[in-house]
């Protein structure tokens, strides 16, 4: 890759960063809120809503102003709708304040509704954009080093958000709930977002153009990886946002944990660390390293990754002691990894498959057996994205940004499920609730057993995937 693609990769993958710094740190505030404003698990769970059902909307009404006039981003150009992005998220962000001044929680989901607006423009410019940037056949590896840097964001998020909400780097206290104590990190917040806004705007980054000109009409539906796709998409953000947004009342239980809210961040934070081993050993594939020096790092990458959440989390006097019980559940994530050999098809079956059976294992156990079981659903999410996306718009042609944004839109699946879990947990338990995972990773198995014969009906090989 030459070093004026390198730059503009580099550029690109800052932004995936705060995707996840944010959407990690909604696991902080969840607990937070609810105790704030007295509200149910389900009513908590509004805050996934309003930052994920941006998604929907802000992907729905850019998919229809495409199919009615023409393409806004192709008319405006993917940098300046970046930084149109980015700067509607720091409107959001800025929102803090007032909506903390005024104690209104429906203030406060309608801040997160706005950042996660700006975060649609960006997802759907900036996931074809690290695809273009290089050979199509390596499209999968960019997206899994720039959901690596995605990773890190949300591994430190809920660690940074917990020290400026509660004001220690100690997890052994009990704060005094006080929702002024987000201004801070609202302003921070807003602050990177123009940062991020200005690099774009002094940075070169190069034109990337469609070959053939997009239609207005709706075509990429007539393709079945895409439509079945577009349901992957809404389990798999669904699965991996409600595993750890109901994180905090499993381990209110006395038979998982019985800990309190401010104590729950180096779980959330080991959660999110698992997306990030994953994602930093499947971006290894960008680099051109020797079989036997790709085999060393693919194995040593993750357990490098797994001392860098213990180290973040050591260094704010977490207890950490617990972790030596996750060993066993990442040594299997590797081995699956390369039994997975990096197709995506094969990737997405075992990984579903081995995730939907550790979700009925916690389901069946109780303490760190359960609750490891459900937080290693991390680990097999963690390279789900960019092998359901690249499946998905394979061989869409001129309607790949077409399809980019029909999958964006179905993100709406972080907004969807785990309010449904909320329901379970206030209904049933939040031990039993996260049987709502299982029906998640089984429908992931499904397509990336189904996408096999779709392709070969097409005259394609679903573990060859050359991105058009």
């Amino acid at each position: 890759m030459k070093n004026s693609r390198l730059s503009s990769l580099a550029i690109l993958i800052s932004i995936f960063f705060f995707w996840g710094f944010v959407a990690a740190s909604n696991g902080i505030l969840i607990p937070l809120f609810k105790e704030i404003f007295t509200l149910s698990q389900f009513k908590s769970q509004l805050v996934d809503l309003a930052f994920y059902v941006a998604y929907f909307l802000g992907s729905a009404i850019y998919f229809f102003i495409t199919i009615s006039y023409e393409d806004p981003i192709q008319r405006i150009g993917y940098k300046k709708s970046l930084i149109i992005g980015l700067l509607v998220s720091a409107i959001g962000a800025i929102g803090f304040i007032p909506a903390a001044n005024m104690h209104s929680y429906p203030m406060l989901l309608s801040c997160m509704f706005i950042i996660g607006l700006g975060f649609t423009i960006q997802q759907i410019v900036a996931n074809p954009y690290v695809i273009a940037l290089g050979s199509p056949s390596t499209g999968s590896h960019r997206l899994n080093l720039a959901g690596g840097i995605n990773s890190f964001g949300t591994t430190i998020g809920p660690v940074l958000l917990s020290l400026a909400l509660f004001g220690q780097i100690s997890s052994s206290y009990t704060p005094v709930a006080d929702i002024s104590n987000v201004k801070i990190p609202s302003i921070i917040l807003c602050g990177m977002f123009l940062l991020c806004a200005t690099i774009l705007a002094f940075s070169s980054l190069p034109a990337i153009t469609e070959q053939e000109k997009p239609e207005r009409k709706p075509e990429a539906l007539k393709y079945p990886q895409l439509t079945l796709g577009m349901l992957a998409i809404f389990f798999y953000v669904g699965v991996e946002v409600t595993i750890q947004s109901n994180l905090g009342a499993l381990l209110k239980l006395p038979e998982i944990k019985g800990i309190t809210a401010s104590q729950i961040s180096p779980y959330i934070s080991l959660y999110w660390g698992s997306l990030m081993i994953g994602r930093w050993r499947g971006s290894l594939t960008i680099f051109n390293l020797s079989k036997k020096v790709r085999v060393f790092f693919m194995t040593i990458v993750p357990l490098v990754a797994f001392v860098v959440i213990c180290g973040i989390n050591y260094l704010r006097n977490s207890n950490i002691s617990d972790y030596t019980f996750y060993l066993p559940y990442l040594v299997l994530a590797i081995i699956a990894f390369f039994i997975s050999q990096e197709k995506p098809a094969r990737t997405l079956i075992l990984f579903s498959c081995i995730a939907g059976a550790l979700m009925i294992l916690g389901l069946l156990t109780k303490g760190n057996i359960a609750l490891f079981s459900f937080i290693s659903g991390g680990l097999y999410c963690s390279v789900m994205w960019p092998c359901i996306f690249s499946l998905a718009i394979a061989g869409l042609g001129k309607y790949t940004t077409q399809g980019s944004s029909l999958l964006i839109m179905m993100i709406l699946g972080g907004a969807i499920i785990p309010p449904i879990q909320g329901l379970i947990v206030d209904n049933y338990g939040a031990h039993i609730s996260y049987i709502v995972p299982v029906f998640c990773f089984a429908y992931l198995a499904f397509y990336g057993w189904k996408v096999r014969s779709v392709f070969k009906a097409q005259g394609m090989d679903a573990d060859a995937i050359v991105l058009e």
